[in-house]
């Protein structure tokens, strides 16, 4: 009987990609079962972690015969959380070598180029997870695009954990930018994951405003517009650094679209300093908003100051997840009439180079279509 593996990945694009070069590195022929279910797990918030052992629970239930296989940073870091679960055979508590690995998104490849990170975020236990940050050699990458190329893929996507520290050979992450356009002429596309905007070197926004074919979309990771709140994460920004980022780079490239990752209910934050985030949110002009309540981890600074009322960190989130979806309106209205180019993906959607998403009913992936935006439904573009 032929072995059945299925994949459950949970977290970032980093952990996609983890996901399918586990899959692919595993020995089967240790397998107890002739199914196996691989699920990779993120210990980003404490919500992550719960989703994890929910899914492994069901997963169980509904299969009890599967071979259960645990990796990801939550098994690295609290291993003994799910050892215990019914059903695990295996915690995976090793990373994977530090190489370029990619992985399949649709009509994208998602491109592994980092990982790790040296930065000690008051909030933050991927450290643990990851470990130090490391790069991988331009060669590598470079050999990894091609192949990508060849397989058909029409976008890039750049990744890791902390991108903008990428240093390799002497090459920043906008020198290797601009390797990779160079080197390749034939690339319709390439997309960067989320950044650090005070780690972005002078090549990569002149990368922005060079070749069009560097996407005109940034994920930002800000997670407070409140100076003091900042500091107290131990951010490497201050609001005003924000700000002048996405004012230059829109100069360099005035069709770039920002979006941002934000921490509401940090200890110690009070109203006006929450006042100050939704601020950020205009003066950067920010479109896609990922709003996470603080969720304190276990041996991070952070878990022990003195923690915001749950109830408000609830409020709050909501109030800015409102705020995220009238900017993505705003943004949606301002595309009506306008004309990108989309690149097809399954299930009849598309995307714009501004990772705007549209429907393309009964076209095949893979495919571009220069089309006109003529309406939106609130969430998608029509075409």
């Amino acid at each position: 009987m032929a072995k059945k593996l299925e994949v459950v990945s949970f977290g970032c694009r980093l952990n996609t990609v983890d996901s399918e070069n586990l899959a692919q590195d595993y020995a089967f022929e240790n397998q107890k079962s002739n199914s196996t279910i691989l699920i990779n797990t993120c210990a980003v918030t404490a919500e992550a972690v719960r989703q994890a052992t929910q899914s492994i629970r069901r997963a169980h239930r509904e299969n009890p015969e599967a071979e259960i296989i645990v990796a990801g940073c939550a098994a690295r870091i609290e291993p003994e959380i799910f050892e215990n679960i019914p059903g695990v055979s295996k915690v995976l508590r090793d990373q994977l070598p530090m190489q370029a690995r990619v992985a399949s998104e649709g009509t994208r490849g998602l491109l592994a180029i980092q990982n790790g990170c040296d930065h000690q975020c008051t909030f933050c236990i991927i450290p643990q997870g990851r470990g130090p940050s490391r790069s991988t050699s331009s060669s590598e990458v470079l050999h990894k695009v091609k192949h990508l190329l060849e397989i058909g893929k029409k976008e890039i996507v750049l990744t890791g954990v902390d991108l903008t520290s990428y240093q390799q050979e002497g090459l920043s992450l906008g020198a290797l930018v601009k390797l990779i356009l160079k080197k390749f002429p034939e690339l319709p596309r390439l997309r960067l994951s989320s950044i650090d905007c005070v780690e972005a070197d002078d090549q990569l926004l002149q990368m922005f405003a060079e070749d069009e074919r560097l996407c005109p979309h940034l994920h930002l990771s800000l997670q407070s517009g409140n100076d003091l709140i900042l500091k107290r994460m131990k951010r490497r920004h201050l609001r005003a650094d924000s700000i002048e980022f996405c004012a230059n780079l829109r100069k360099a490239r005035p069709d770039i679209i920002f979006g941002a990752d934000f921490i509401v209910g940090f200890p110690t934050e009070t109203d006006e300093m929450f006042a100050d985030t939704c601020k950020l949110v205009e003066e950067c002009e920010l479109t896609y908003l990922h709003v996470f309540p603080f969720s304190p981890r276990p041996e991070t600074p952070a878990a022990k100051m003195k923690q915001t009322a749950r109830s408000i960190t609830k409020i709050r989130s909501e109030k800015l997840r409102r705020l995220g979806t009238q900017k993505k309106l705003d943004h949606l209205n301002k595309c009506i009439g306008k004309t990108f180019r989309f690149l097809t993906e399954k299930g009849g959607m598309a995307r714009a180079p501004n990772f705007s998403l549209a429907k393309t009913p009964g076209k095949p992936a893979g495919v571009f279509l220069d089309m006109q935006v003529i309406a939106h439904d609130g969430q998608t573009l029509i075409i």
